[in-house]
C-alpha cells in the first residue's frame, strides 16, 4: 500500500489530509500520515484574535487525533528534523520532545506544507526584541505580555505603548482588535488605565498605503477607521532598528514601545533550506506546475513554503486561499494513477477581506466569471469575513458539524465576556 506523508497541519495540510483520508484512506488504497509539531490545528488567519484575547484557542483548536480518527488518516506529533531522499524517509524529533530516539517515517510520496515564519529582513534588534504571531503559542505569549503591561502600568500610573510593525492583514487586524480589547479590559476594571489616553497603539508601514493587496481607496478607508479608534497610523516609514523599549525609524525618530509586534513579512521555515531541494531567496521550495519539487518528483509542496509562479498572475501570495486551492488540487492529483495525465495548478484570486474589529471590515471580491473586482466594506464585509472561517470548517467537517460549531461559538459569545479577562 502506498504511503503519502503530509508534513504540516495548517490550513492546506490538514484539508489535504482530510480529503485524502476520505478517499484513499477510507478505501484502503493508500496510507495517509499527517505530521505536525503541535497536537491541534488552529486557523492561522485568526491568530490576531488569540493575541487580543478575543478567542480562546483551547476552545477553537481542533485536535489532530480526533480529525484523523473521523477521516481515516494517521497523525504523528513531532518536529521534522531532516529528510533522506535516497531512502525516502523523514526523521522526526523524539516523542514528546524528550531524550528518546528520533523516529523515522518512510514515504512513497511526501507533501511539505510547512507554512511560513516571520521575516525580520535583517533589521537590527528585531528578532531579539519583537514578538511575532507565527503560532498559537506566540499569540498567547503576546496576550499575556499585553495583559501584564497594562496592569503594571495602571498600578504605576504610566502609559502603555504598543508598536506594530507591518501594515498588512496581520498588523491591521491586530491593531483594531487590540484597541477594542483595551477598552473592554478597562470596562471590566482589569486595569486602571484610560484606554483613550493611556494606551497608545502605533502601526508602522513602510509602503505608501496599508494593505497592499487592496486598492488605495480601500487602504485609505482602513487607515481612517484605525485612526478613529485612536491608533497612530504611520505610512512611508521604514524601521531601522528595534530595542527593548523603542522602535527607531529610518529618519532617526524613536517610537516608545513597551511591546513590539513584528508583522512586516514572512518567509519559509529554515528547515526548507536544509532538505537539499531548490529554494528561492525566501527559502521557499521551487515547484513545477503540478506543485512537485523541481528536484524530486516524489516530493510536493504547497502553501506558504512553496514557490509556485502562476503563468498569469505571477508568484502566489502567502494567503490561506492559496493553500486551500493547492490542497484541493493535490487531493485530486494524488488520488490519480501515476500514468494518467498531470494537470497544472491554476490559482484564482477571489479577493481579500480584512477585519477592522467589531462589525467592521474592508475588502475586495473578484467575480468568478467576469474577473471584475468589487469593493466591500462595513457590516456586510464583516459578515463575509466571518464566513471565511465557516468555509474552512466546512472543508474539514462537513455541513452539520460546521453548523454545530457555529452555533456553539454564537452561544459562547452571548454568555461570556467579549475578551478573556484573566492572564
Amino acid at each position: 500500500m502506498e504511503t503519502i506523508v503530509i508534513v504540516g497541519g495548517g490550513a492546506g495540510g490538514l484539508e489535504l489530509a482530510t480529503r485524502l483520508g476520505d478517499t484513499l484512506g477510507a478505501s484502503k488504497r493508500a496510507r495517509i500520515v499527517l505530521v505536525d509539531r503541535w497536537p491541534g490545528h488552529f486557523w492561522k488567519p485568526l491568530l490576531h484574535t488569540v493575541a487580543s484575547g478575543k478567542c480562546d484557542p483551547q476552545v477553537s483548536e481542533l485536535p489532530f487525533s480526533a480529525q484523523a480518527l473521523d477521516h481515516d488518516f494517521e497523525f504523528v506529533q513531532g518536529d521534522m528534523l531532516c529528510m533522506d531522499r535516497a531512502h525516502q524517509t523523514i526523521t522526526l524529533s523524539p516523542r514528546n520532545g524528550g531524550d528518546g530516539a528520533c523516529r523515522v517515517i518512510a514515504y512513497d510520496k511526501l507533501v511539505l506544507a510547512l507554512g511560513s515564519v516571520t521575516n525580520f529582513f535583517g533589521v537590527p534588534g528585531a528578532q531579539e526584541h519583537a514578538l511575532t504571531l507565527d503560532s498559537v503559542a506566540d499569540a498567547e505569549h503576546f496576550r499575556r505580555r499585553f495583559f501584564d503591561v497594562c496592569i503594571h502600568a495602571g498600578e504605576n500610573r504610566q502609559p502603555v505603548n504598543v508598536v506594530i510593525v507591518g501594515g498588512g492583514a496581520t498588523g491591521v487586524e491586530l491593531a483594531a482588535e487590540l484597541s477594542n480589547t483595551a477598552r473592554t479590559l478597562a470596562a471590566y476594571r482589569v486595569h486602571a488605565l484610560d484606554p483613550e489616553q493611556d494606551i497608545r497603539i502605533t502601526l508602522i508601514e513602510r509602503g505608501q498605503h496599508l494593505l497592499p493587496q487592496l486598492d488605495p481607496l480601500q487602504a485609505q478607508r482602513a487607515a481612517r477607521h484605525l485612526r478613529s479608534l485612536g491608533i497612530d497610523v504611520l505610512t512611508c516609514t521604514a524601521v531601522a532598528s528595534v530595542s527593548t523599549d523603542a522602535v527607531t525609524d529610518a529618519e532617526g525618530k524613536a517610537h516608545p514601545a513597551d511591546l513590539t509586534l513584528w508583522a512586516a513579512g514572512v518567509e519559509a521555515p529554515p528547515l526548507c533550506a536544509t532538505l537539499g531541494l531548490s529554494v528561492n531567496h525566501l527559502k521557499k521550495i521551487m515547484v513545477d506546475g503540478s506543485l512537485r519539487s523541481t528536484n524530486d518528483g516524489r516530493i510536493y509542496a504547497l502553501g506558504d513554503c512553496a514557490n509556485y509562479v502562476c503563468p498569469v498572475k505571477g508568484p502566489t501570495p502567502p494567503r490561506a486561499q492559496v493553500a486551500h486551492q493547492q490542497a484541493m488540487f493535490l487531493a485530486d492529483l494524488l488520488a490519480r494513477k501515476d500514468d494518467t495525465p498531470r494537470p497544472d495548478f491554476r490559482y484564482h484570486d477571489y479577493g481579500s477581506l480584512i477585519s477592522l474589529g467589531q462589525q467592521a471590515a474592508v475588502g475586495a471580491l473578484t467575480g468568478p466569471v467576469t474577473g471584475r473586482s468589487y469593493r466591500v466594506g462595513g457590516s456586510m464585509a464583516s459578515v463575509l469575513y466571518r464566513l471565511l472561517y465557516q468555509k474552512h470548517l466546512l472543508q474539514l467537517h462537513g455541513t452539520l458539524p460546521m453548523l454545530t460549531h457555529t452555533l456553539a461559538d454564537w452561544l459562547r459569545a452571548k454568555v461570556l465576556p467579549p475578551v478573556r479577562l484573566h492572564r
